[in-house]
């Protein structure tokens, strides 16, 4: 079974650069504290990295 991650917004994008914003919609993020799992491949955690100060991101299996 692959890993996946569990990743949640904290932070808001107001005052965020466009794409910052995309990325965070990319992943399926809409509101603070809204929750999303994806499974776990370099694109996403290139994602993930983009916006580290945005979210947080967990492994779950």
């Amino acid at each position: 079974m692959a890993k996946k991650l569990r990743i949640e917004l904290v932070k808001s994008t107001i005052g965020q650069k466009p794409a910052k914003v995309a990325t965070v919609r990319s992943l399926g993020l809409k509101k603070i504290n809204s929750k999303v799992e994806h499974e776990d491949n370099p694109a996403v955690r290139g994602m993930v990295a983009a916006v580290a100060h945005l979210v947080k991101c967990e492994e779950i299996d």
